[in-house]
């Protein structure tokens, strides 16, 4: 409830003054006589006073309290324009705070800029470096590889020479009739074959009766024979790698008989892998 409350006005006297007036309208009403003008203005007159009397103390009650209750609203209004003051003072101090977070940022932003430059400039200056390394690495490599793979072509060279050579000693003992030197030296041949082939060096050798097929024999430089001719003589056996064709079996054919020789041309021995046939 509010303390600063509008005062009673007293309803009393309007009230009996009300009640008068509505008694003489009554009086003049009823009195018996016959009403002229003045007694009907008269009355009118006393019923209206009469009326207004009973309304006038709500009225003025309900004009104090509008008045009171403006007088508060007024008295809010101050009291938030005050708080509007220190409100202005909050924003205006918000907004220097805000204007120095401001500046702080934009610091704070051109410093990232910076670092981030300087960052990329330093990670492209990694990543050339990392690629000099990798082409330095890449070349070494491929020169060890290089290195590698003349190595691995002479001795492959070295071993095919040294089979053939073997070959060629059992040919000969196989010419010669002896029984015990062919078996020693069928021997010596398998091993050194099979010692070979642990390597993935394996010989290719053509199946007995079988005919010439360029596609799956040669013959020595010089010999020529058609196809289909029976092959007379197995002169140095085909080998692969590792499943890569080094080499076809060397073989003499009939029409060539003549011509055969009893070791291979050493130039024959081996094929550069580089040149052979996948």
């Amino acid at each position: 409830m509010n303390e600063n409350s509008a005062p009673k006005l007293s309803k009393a006297p309007f009230i009996i003054g009300d009640l008068l007036l509505l008694a003489v309208a009554a009086w003049l009403a009823f009195r018996g006589n016959p009403l002229d003008t003045w007694h009907v203005v008269l009355l009118v007159a006393a019923v209206a006073i009469g009326a207004w009397l009973a309304v006038a103390p709500f009225v003025i009650e309900f004009n104090a309290k509008l008045k009171m209750a403006e007088s508060e609203q007024l008295a809010t209004a101050t009291a938030q324009l005050g708080n509007l003051e220190a409100l202005a003072n909050q924003i205006a101090s918000a907004g220097s705070e805000w204007q120095h977070i401001h500046q702080s940022t934009t610091q704070t932003v051109t410093a990232a800029d910076q670092i981030a430059e300087k960052m990329i400039l330093e990670a492209r200056n990694f990543g050339e470096i990392l690629t000099k390394i990798n082409e330095t690495e890449k070349n070494h490599l491929r020169l060890e590889v290089d290195k590698l793979r003349r190595s691995e072509g002479e001795w492959l060279q070295v071993v095919v020479r040294i089979l053939d050579h073997v070959h060629a000693l059992h040919h000969a003992a196989a010419r010669s009739g002896q029984k015990n030197l062919i078996d020693q030296l069928t021997h010596f041949q398998n091993a050194c074959r099979d010692t070979a082939r642990r390597l993935g060096l394996v010989a290719l050798l053509p199946l007995p009766d079988a005919v010439f097929d360029a596609k799956q024999h040669q013959l020595l430089d010089g010999q020529t024979a058609k196809e289909g001719s029976a092959i007379s003589d197995l002169v140095a056996p085909g080998y692969t790698f590792q499943g890569q064709l080094l080499r076809l079996p060397v073989v003499s054919v009939n029409e060539a008989a003549a011509d055969k020789v009893e070791e291979p041309d050493p130039q024959l021995s081996f094929d550069d892998r580089a040149d052979a046939p996948a």
